[in-house]
């Protein structure tokens, strides 16, 4: 099912509000690898079809609603945090500061940011709004989402080659049954979350031996 317009993005275009940006992270939850971001400007015209919340999507559905907005030339651009930033400042801040620089690095500012959640984006000079399952409600959120999980998920699909003995492609480091068994089975590699639970507590225990 396609999203259509939510009447928070209906009441900004008739506000005059034309340049509307929508913003979403991936990769919170997962033990390996980046946490990513993107912002997508999708002018009020644009109709994408099935344009949703990327959970809501299938694989292949993703891909061509990422595709069809690179053919589409919107203005969007992404944030990427490494594991070791995360392991240093947290997650939560990790996600916001990957939002800003989805933000900050687009080519054209946004008239008014809309963003995934119940948090506004620090030190963000843009006006602001955050909307709680915005993803799945306004169409500008669920394209940043969709272009984020996309990423995302190739830059999980790169990592596949280089360590070979985790199933980065199947479980994109989310704490799967596979990838916890892959973790005690090999240890954690150099895109884990050391300062997550379950890798700092196989840290700890290889420490004890």
């Amino acid at each position: 099912m396609t999203l259509e317009l939510s009447d928070i993005e209906e009441a900004l275009y008739k506000k005059g509000y034309k340049a509307i940006c929508g913003v979403d992270e991936c990769g919170r939850g997962p033990l390996a690898g980046p946490v990513v971001a993107a912002a997508v400007i999708l002018p009020c015209e644009t109709r994408i079809e099935d344009l949703n919340d990327s959970k809501k999507l299938t694989p292949l559905r993703r891909e061509r609603v990422f595709e069809e907005i690179a053919k589409l030339g919107l203005i969007c651009s992404v944030g990427v945090i490494d594991n070791g930033c995360i392991d240093n400042i947290n997650i939560h801040r990790a996600s916001l500061i990957a939002m800003r620089k989805a933000v900050m690095d687009l080519k054209y500012n946004p008239d008014i940011v809309l963003v995934d959640g119940k948090h506004l984006i620090p030190n963000l000079s843009h006006p602001q709004f955050s909307v709680i399952g915005g993803d799945g409600y306004c169409q500008s959120i669920a394209a940043a989402s969709i272009i984020a999980k996309v990423t995302r998920d190739r830059i999980m699909d790169r990592y596949q080659a280089l360590f070979p003995s985790y199933s980065f492609t199947t479980h994109k480091g989310y704490p799967t049954a596979a990838h916890l068994r892959e973790l005690r089975e090999h240890g954690p590699c150099e895109i884990h979350r050391r300062s997550f639970k379950p890798v700092a507590e196989l840290i700890h225990e290889h420490t004890l031996l």
